[in-house]
């Protein structure tokens, strides 16, 4: 059954050809580039607390909980990723029961993996933790700390989950201002809890975890009082606490468009392993060098994973509508911000290179170090935005299996065995070289699928 959709968001409509497509992706693109700047922040207030107010030794006991969470939040976004694309194409077609049913189907699943978790993670953290060779030193605060998220998984994983969908149907400013929120009293309420203000308890290496859970929580409540005031057709009422019973049909579908997502964003992960074991073979200068670029780097890929969301998002409502005449506008118009925007942020960086990486080091060989690699591979970031936004809207069909191997192809097989062989040669700059090449390498292979195949297919509605 078809209803009508509710008045699409003000400036957001990809289908409306009285506005450039760029203007729409603009105004959807900077709240959803502030979320991922948000987010990214809250960690890192996070991690100082936890190193200034208390010690190092705090530091490492939540640092060893990461590659559990980062499991995790790995399923989280392919789970998001596949609901997008389908919450996407349902709304374009106008069927606003479809989109409230695959919200609901995606919700019930992940409040049902968040019970899950937090009884697994109850009883076999401290094995878990173990058996990822957590120094004993340590291990009684990391195991606090894990079961501590574990225990909030029921309400995170929805949480996160509500802000994915609703980016689905153009809605990138309510998720902002949830994240907004969130962030901002987390980083108030962590040092207040480690240092016991206003009669607080001091909570120690769980007080950034109990910061989170509060405001995390508040956010989520907050964010479903504002759904029911406005009267949004993602808002829980009746007819969506209905629809948390599973449909395995769509939920599957979800998945299959979702597990690759995730898989590559692990591989990633590890891909970063491997590098950071090659630059540590260097000392301890160029470790800290590698950790000032990446901070200056992740801040130039925010814009180019952001664009990729959000073309995969206009993609998918272009499918729906059956308007497959304006996916070229959209990678036309995300391309040209991409060169926009992220050759903007290079050519800053590249100015004032000393400058901003002084904010992290002090250390004059150091700088020299980090500024010469920041010089190597800043400028592939913006092929790095290019392919992103080419494999966006490829997925935004549900074709998801060959950006994958692109993406895994880039880094295995280019970034990772470029890297140790140019280091070789060229010493710890051709670690840096890798990356770069693989970037191209990545534009190419996907552009190459993009133009030669997927454009050349009809895409239609997946449920």
């Amino acid at each position: 059954m078809a209803t009508s959709a509710p008045k699409r968001r003000a400036g957001f409509d990809p289908l409306d050809e009285s506005k450039p497509m760029w203007r729409s992706l603009a105004i959807f693109l900077v709240p959803l580039m502030l979320s991922n700047i948000m987010q990214s922040a809250s960690g890192t207030f996070g991690s100082i607390f936890l190193g200034r107010l208390i010690g190092v030794e705090a530091l490492a006991a939540v640092s060893a909980v990461f590659p559990l969470m980062f499991a995790l939040f790995s399923f989280l976004i392919g789970i998001g990723s596949g609901s997008t694309v389908l919450i996407g194409q349902a709304y374009g077609a106008k069927d606003l029961h479809k989109v409230k049913k695959i919200a609901g189907t995606v919700l019930g699943a992940t409040l049902a993996m968040g019970i899950v978790v937090a009884i697994l993670g109850e009883i076999f953290s401290p094995s878990i933790l173990a058996a990822l060779g957590t120094p004993a030193s340590i291990l009684h605060d990391s195991d606090r700390y894990a079961r501590v998220l574990f225990l909030f998984a029921p309400v995170l994983f929805p949480y996160i989950t509500y802000t994915t969908v609703m980016r689905g149907v153009g809605d990138a400013q309510t998720p902002f201002y949830a994240l907004t929120f969130s962030t901002i009293l987390s980083i108030a309420l962590a040092p207040a809890f480690i240092l016991g203000w206003f009669g607080l308890p001091h909570l120690g290496v769980v007080s950034v975890a109990v910061a989170s859970i509060i405001a995390q929580t508040l956010a989520l409540i907050g964010l479903l009082v504002v759904l029911r005031l406005r009267n949004d057709p993602l808002q829980l009422d009746r007819e969506m606490l209905r629809d948390f019973i599973v449909d395995w049909k769509i939920f599957w579908t979800v998945l299959r468009i979702g597990i690759p997502t995730g898989i590559q964003v692990v591989l990633f992960a590890l891909a970063e392993i491997a590098v950071i074991s090659f630059v540590n073979r260097f000392g301890p200068s160029a470790t800290a060098a590698y950790g000032a670029v990446n901070q200056v780097a992740s801040y130039v890929q925010f814009p180019a994973v952001s664009l990729g969301i959000a073309a995969s998002i206009f993609g998918a409502q272009c499918i729906g509508a059956r308007r497959e005449d304006r996916l070229r506008s959209v990678v036309r118009a995300a391309v040209t911000l991409n060169y926009i925007i992220v050759g903007f942020l290079v050519v800053v960086c590249y100015i004032f290179a000393h400058d901003i990486l002084g904010w992290f080091i002090t250390d004059i060989p150091t700088l020299k170090i980090a500024a010469g690699l920041l010089a190597i591979t800043l400028w592939s970031y913006v092929f790095f935005g290019n392919s992103s936004v080419i494999s966006g809207v490829v997925r935004s069909s549900g074709d998801v299996i060959v950006p994958m191997f692109n993406g895994i192809a880039s880094i295995w097989l280019v970034e990772v065995p470029a890297a140790y062989f140019l280091m070789q040669r060229f010493g710890i700059d051709g670690i840096w070289m890798g990356y770069a090449l693989s970037f191209c390498v990545v534009l190419a292979l996907q552009f190459g699928y993009y133009e030669f195949f997927w454009k050349r297919r009809t895409h239609e509605r997946l449920v």
